[in-house]
């Protein structure tokens, strides 16, 4: 084959530091904005950004040159200084040290995007954690409940 041809799709999840309800609904959607232009900048594709007032999800398309821990630390280290700097009284604002990322088919990606955009919804029957779990369970991830929270 004379080139290459991916569809490299992640579905990548990170909450506030001791999932503190820090995200007001106040400024929420310019955080989400942030978040897709800060995608962009690193030179992936926001394909969808959503979240509630203790975590985010994000839909990215990435490069193969990407590496996905580089790429959600910059994400992360980015979006955190934009916080501190444009909404009073965020000086302590971060988020937590870990993430999630699942990869996404294509053929799943419209239905990914209509999860991340309803979290509000989704999170009037479910918490997180519960949310959580079931995603690392689907996706057959294993892990140690201690370190979830």
């Amino acid at each position: 084959m004379a080139s290459s041809h991916l569809s490299l799709h992640y579905h990548i999840i990170f909450g506030t530091k001791d999932r503190i309800p820090f995200i007001h609904d106040s400024w929420i959607s310019r955080l989400h904005e942030y978040l897709g232009g800060t995608v962009r900048g690193l030179d992936g594709i926001p394909q969808a950004v959503g979240g509630v007032a203790d975590h985010v999800h994000l839909l990215v398309g990435l490069k193969s040159t990407h590496c996905i821990s580089d790429f959600v630390r910059d994400l992360k280290k980015s979006s955190t200084s934009w916080v501190r700097d444009e909404i009073p009284r965020s000086e302590k604002f971060s988020w937590q040290n870990g993430y999630a990322a699942f990869t996404v088919s294509a053929s799943s990606r419209d239905a990914v995007k209509d999860y991340i955009s309803n979290q509000a919804e989704h999170h009037r029957v479910r918490s997180f954690r519960e949310e959580y779990i079931l995603m690392l369970e689907k996706a057959g991830v294993s892990y140690d409940a201690r370190y979830l929270d």
